[in-house]
């Protein structure tokens, strides 16, 4: 068995291959077209019907777009027409993807843009429309960029429960705005935010205007979440979150990753200072509750024992849903480590490469 992990940097597409996820071949920066270097590469999704790469990137010469691999990264295209675009009654542009997430039918992708708006596929992502229904939704003006722009970061298409998915449920994630859900597949959008702090607003709690950070789903459908200062859990967001915030360093940070299979698995990427972005103790670090947040433990195994500055970003840390799965995640500082579950710890897949935006793994 091999595994491929896709890194996306603030200069390009990274990618590292392993046959044990202990030792890893990484290569790169690739070439996605024949006429310029790519800038950073914010967004990677996998299809799991198809495994068709999707890759939101900058061209250094014509902006922004979405290139897609059918053979998982050996050769790559563009759509002829720029597959995502604001209709033209809408006066704005389309400025980065910061997440690809897929539905129940094959080729329907989901990508999640800056400025904040959600857009969907039905050929694979090769084109896109815009979700009108959350664009037009009245908060929308009320939905200020935060520190890393105003971007709907986080897209999850179905809320998994025990008898199933209800696929008529999707939940979007933003800064700042907060978690928003339809249930009623996309027709009308609500905030569900109830419990989450915004200490950064007069009114610390409001209905929306929260700067969520990065939303997760773990096997049970229990929902977590990394907020501008809170860490918080939910069985049903539209009836509120706990904290879980208990027992971290601090409950600042950037990414989730929920264990795929065992409930209650959560690894959370602390951040002592929002101003800095500085890891505790200055120490590269995850932590780990086995118990959906009542307890933390760190993970630092493997991982530098000196001073380090550099942390992770909102969507630099992924899991590779194998049986038994593989943790990744990447620093500003270019390092990338991996761990699988029940490991005794990290083992780096990189150093030194530029800034990790994004990282993405699948089993081969």
């Amino acid at each position: 068995m091999a595994f491929l992990l896709f890194i996306g940097t603030r200069k390009g597409l990274f990618t590292a291959r392993s046959s044990d996820r202990r030792t890893w071949e990484v290569s790169g920066p690739h070439r996605l077209d024949d006429f310029a270097d790519m800038g950073g590469v914010y967004a990677i999704g996998v299809d799991p019907h198809t495994r068709r790469v999707l890759v939101g990137a900058e061209s250094q010469h014509f902006g922004p777009s979405v290139w897609f691999s059918d053979d998982l990264g050996a050769n790559w295209h563009e759509p002829e027409r720029a597959p995502i675009a604001f209709p033209a009654d809408i006066d704005t542009a389309f400025t980065r993807v910061w997440q690809f997430a897929f539905g129940d039918e094959p080729g329907t992708v989901y990508a999640g843009v800056e400025p904040t708006a959600l857009f969907c596929s039905t050929d694979g992502g090769e084109s896109f429309e815009l979700v009108r229904s959350l664009w037009d939704h009245p908060h929308r003006s009320g939905w200020f960029p935060g520190a890393g722009g105003a971007a709907i970061h986080t897209v999850l298409p179905g809320r998994v429960r025990a008898d199933g998915t209800d696929s008529q449920t999707m939940t979007v994630a933003m800064s700042t705005g907060g978690v928003y859900q339809t249930h009623d597949d996309k027709k009308s959008w609500t905030p569900a935010n109830r419990g989450i702090g915004a200490g950064f607003l007069p009114d610390e709690t409001p209905e929306y205007g929260q700067c969520v950070h990065k939303v997760a789903v773990a096997a049970d459908g229990v929902f977590y979440a990394q907020n501008h200062h809170g860490v918080y859990r939910s069985a049903d967001p539209a009836s509120g979150w706990t904290s879980i915030a208990d027992g971290l360093p601090s409950d600042f940070g950037f990414a989730m990753v929920a264990h795929p299979h065992t409930p209650g698995t959560v690894l959370n990427f602390p951040v002592i200072s929002e101003a800095r972005h500085l890891p505790p103790d200055y120490r590269l670090q995850a932590q780990r509750t086995d118990d959906g947040g009542a307890t933390w433990r760190p993970l630092t195994q493997g991982l530098p024992a000196d001073p380090y500055y550099s942390i992770v970003l909102r969507d630099g840390a992924c899991t590779d849903g194998a049986d038994v799965p593989g943790f990744y995640f990447g620093t500003r500082a270019g390092d990338v480590y991996a761990t699988t579950d029940g490991s005794a710890g990290w083992h780096q897949v990189a150093a030194h490469l530029p800034d990790v935006l994004c990282v993405r793994a699948v089993e081969v």
